[in-house]
């Protein structure tokens, strides 16, 4: 059955079996037999299938994915444990948005570091778009966003604010904007609106490569006051918006539930 439910979480997360067979290093045909015979056991259609390529999950389906992943993780830590007794190192996968990831994580992965020194942080960033898809999929344990997404089987809790400005060359008509699925693009585009603001803009995907940008004196952005260097001129913004900590909501791991436990923690510390 566990093979079953490998070979569907992929179905389900490519909607595609040629893609699944990829991945799982098997043959199409191995793939659909596969959720045919889950299919049969479990007594549910799981995808409509129209045509060759195209497939919609069930409202079973929908349902089964979400029992799946945390039913593939128990087994996977049931497994760990069973083959090492002594408990070595377990893994927390973190993934947070550009600012969060820069400005704010180094000082609470140093409590962390501190507090689980039997711990192997996994550390990546994203924009919260996909930092959230990553949570969901269990792929990450936790998440920081800087939006208030939400989807099912995960946990959201509201962080420390962060204030919002207008940062680089006041006069330069060019405007340095992030991807619509960043946490700041909001922001901009509402500033945009207020101002109606029409003038050139470039388009680039890192936080970091616009605050270096705006060091050469190239363009203007709307950051996260956190960001910008203290010889880049800027100007206040009435925008303020929240961080986000999102987590699964069935963490199989102890250590796990005990550092969500502690990242709130050190919010309420840090708010102090």
């Amino acid at each position: 059955m566990l093979k079953l439910l490998t070979t569907f979480r992929v179905v389900y997360e490519t909607r595609n079996f040629s893609r699944t067979a990829e991945l799982l290093f098997l043959s199409q045909p191995a793939v659909s037999n596969q959720i045919k015979q889950l299919e049969r056991e479990l007594g549910v259609i799981l995808f409509e299938r129209n045509g060759r390529k195209e497939m919609k999950p069930t409202k079973q389906a929908d349902l089964l994915y979400e029992r799946a992943l945390v039913l593939l993780e128990e087994w996977q830590e049931t497994q760990q444990q069973l083959l090492d007794e002594q408990n070595e190192e377990e893994v927390c996968r973190i993934v947070a948005s550009h600012t969060f990831a820069v400005y704010l994580l180094p000082k609470l992965l140093k409590d962390l570091l501190l507090k689980y020194p039997k711990i192997n942080f996994v550390i990546a960033y994203a924009n919260s778009h996909d930092a959230l898809e990553q949570v969901a999929k269990h792929e990450a344990d936790f998440g920081f966003i800087e939006k208030p997404l939400e989807t099912s089987g995960v946990q959201r809790f509201s962080l420390m604010e962060d204030e919002l400005v207008i940062a680089g060359d006041p006069d330069s008509q060019l405007w340095l904007v992030r991807e619509t699925t960043s946490g700041v693009f909001h922001y901009t585009q509402r500033y945009f609106e207020e101002k109606n603001i029409h003038g050139k803009k470039l388009l680039v995907k890192s936080n970091e490569v616009i605050v270096a940008l705006l060091k050469e004196g190239v363009g203007r952005s709307i950051l996260s006051k956190r960001a910008v260097p203290p010889e880049v001129p800027t100007e206040k913004l009435a925008y303020h918006r929240n961080f986000y900590l999102i987590q699964r909501t069935n963490l199989v791991s102890e250590n796990l539930q005990a550092i969500g436990k502690e990242i709130l923690r050190y919010n309420e510390r840090y708010q102090k």
